[in-house]
């Protein structure tokens, strides 16, 4: 099964492809994305990626995507190329999300946070569970900084944040510094639940942006004035 792996979450993002042989995922090259210019980008990228393996988008059996938190606009770029060649090929898709990717980059297992920068003094924190090799995301949420370093429990936060990294030791908490997920992550965990037949119609798949609902951000707003 070959596998198109697309990462537009972030500032930088990524496309990959990975072949799964014999049940194991194989990467067979990541290219690295430039921010800014994803709509521009991507599809050529794609096509190029392809002819430089002497494959064609017909070769593909399944895509793979980061399905948030992150930017906004990166986001739905990347759902957007997806959504569209996948109805035109009529193939799988697997919708990922990011902190579901960052606890599986830690390898470790049990009970853990994993965390991203928001920007604004705001925090992405999902709880996981991770079980090798399947991460169960129990509940993500947006904090602000003072929220996220209050969170209850003693469970480890895994994040490729310095930031985050940084302010966690400061108030005494248990940290993992990890890689940035890419999307060969991204496709090697898309692989595997397509595989345990978790798919996503294009018209189901969306963004996860974690925002809080107006009240919640009208409240915060209202106590930081």
């Amino acid at each position: 099964m070959l596998v198109l792996g697309v990462d537009t979450s972030g500032k930088n993002g990524s496309i990959a492809l990975v072949r799964l042989e014999q049940g194991s995922p194989r990467t067979l090259e990541v290219v690295a994305l430039e921010g800014g210019t994803f709509s521009a980008q991507l599809v050529p990228q794609i096509s190029e990626l392809l002819q430089r393996h002497r494959l064609t988008k017909r070769n593909i059996d399944a895509f793979a995507v980061a399905s948030g938190p992150g930017s906004f606009t990166g986001l739905r770029v990347g759902l957007a190329a997806i959504k569209a060649l996948a109805e035109v090929l009529q193939k799988p898709i697997a919708a990922v999300s990011l902190l579901e990717a960052v606890a599986r980059i830690s390898g470790s297992e049990g009970d853990a946070l994993a965390a991203l920068d928001a920007g604004r003094g705001e925090v992405y924190v999902a709880d996981v569970h991770t079980s090798d090799p399947r991460v169960t995301v129990r509940e993500q949420q947006l904090l602000t900084f003072a929220e996220f370093v209050s969170s209850k429990g003693n469970r480890q936060i895994v994040t490729p944040d310095a930031k985050i990294a940084e302010l966690a030791r400061e108030h005494g908490l248990r940290v993992e510094l990890v890689d940035r997920p890419r999307a060969d992550a991204i496709a090697r965990i898309g692989s595997e639940k397509i595989q345990a037949g978790e798919m996503i119609s294009v018209e189901a798949l969306d963004a996860n942006y974690i925002r809080r609902s107006d009240a919640e951000a009208k409240k915060i707003g209202e106590v930081q004035k």
